[in-house]
């Protein structure tokens, strides 16, 4: 059996821990023989190869009386950059067992599961149902919304430094005044409305005026401005940073992607860049 999981980019902007989009990365979970205990073979650094590898971990929170089996796991999400790579391994984990065990869970069933792991629907909801997912986890329920992503190139540039998501959260004010609350509020509602009438133009303008995370965040990632410069000289829609960094998004129409990423390229900057497309699938499972 193969189970696979798709990258994803998280807030977009103003989406602040409910919107996310799968994206064209992908992990992949062979499940191979039954075994004495759990082997998770991978190449992954500082990742556990046994029954405390986050995989087998969050099976364990489904139902713990799965049979421990041989698992082979490959992965071309980076660890630790903003592109859900810990939310694809729990999304992973829940459908282990619900394969394994039979559970027969629904998707919402998956995401509420997955939302309480994880904290918020934003990484995992896309990785599970695939496309533009807004959602929200208020009092212990999650409602989410699961619609197409406007033609465009997500362009990616992936810095060859991590970022963890409790630093960049540390960076963040623990409150924000009424006024500017109300007004942040509004810039990622038409952001989002902009974005499910196929406006990626209007789109474009309010992901990047953002004032719940990025004005904060984009200080840690010294690529950032560089990037963002260069993507409105060449007439992209926006900048953003995915997840909680370091990886910076530029979203653009798709006949300027080339000339994007040469001209990205040739800031010889201290990672890669990488052309992205939406996943429409989400979670995959093949017998």
């Amino acid at each position: 059996m193969k189970i696979i999981i798709p990258a994803t980019s998280a807030n977009i902007g103003p989406g602040f821990d409910s919107v996310g989009v799968a994206l064209s990365k992908y992990l992949t979970i062979e499940v191979l023989e039954e075994t004495d205990k759990w082997v998770i073979e991978h190449n992954l650094e500082f990742v556990p190869s046994d029954e405390n590898n986050l995989l087998i971990k969050t099976a364990y929170k489904v139902t713990p009386n799965l049979r421990p089996h041989r698992i082979k796991m490959t992965s071309d999400i980076p660890l630790a950059r903003g592109l859900g790579s810990s939310s694809s391994v729990i999304v992973a984990g829940i459908e282990l067992a619900n394969q394994l065990a039979d559970l027969k869970l629904t998707a919402d069933e998956k995401l509420l599961k997955a939302t309480e792991i994880e904290g918020h629907p934003d990484n995992v909801a896309p990785a599970i149902f695939g496309n533009l997912v807004i959602s929200s986890y208020v009092n212990k329920k999650v409602q989410a919304v699961v619609t197409d992503f406007p033609e465009a190139s997500f362009i990616a540039f992936i810095p060859n430094y991590p970022l963890r998501t409790s630093e960049s959260r540390g960076v963040l004010p623990s409150q924000m005044g009424y006024k500017k609350a109300v007004a942040a509020s509004a810039i990622a509602n038409v952001a989002i409305a902009s974005l499910m009438a196929g406006d990626l133009q209007k789109a474009g303008q309010l992901i990047q005026s953002d004032m719940f995370h990025e004005p904060f965040r984009q200080l840690l990632v010294k690529e950032f401005y560089p990037i963002k410069q260069l993507a409105q000289e060449q007439g992209a829609y926006a900048t953003y940073l995915s997840g909680a960094g370091p990886t910076v998004m530029v979203l653009a129409s798709k006949d300027k992607e080339e000339q994007l990423v040469r001209a990205m390229e040739a800031l010889h900057l201290d990672g890669s860049v990488h052309q992205l497309q939406v996943d429409t699938k989400g979670i995959q499972v093949f017998p």
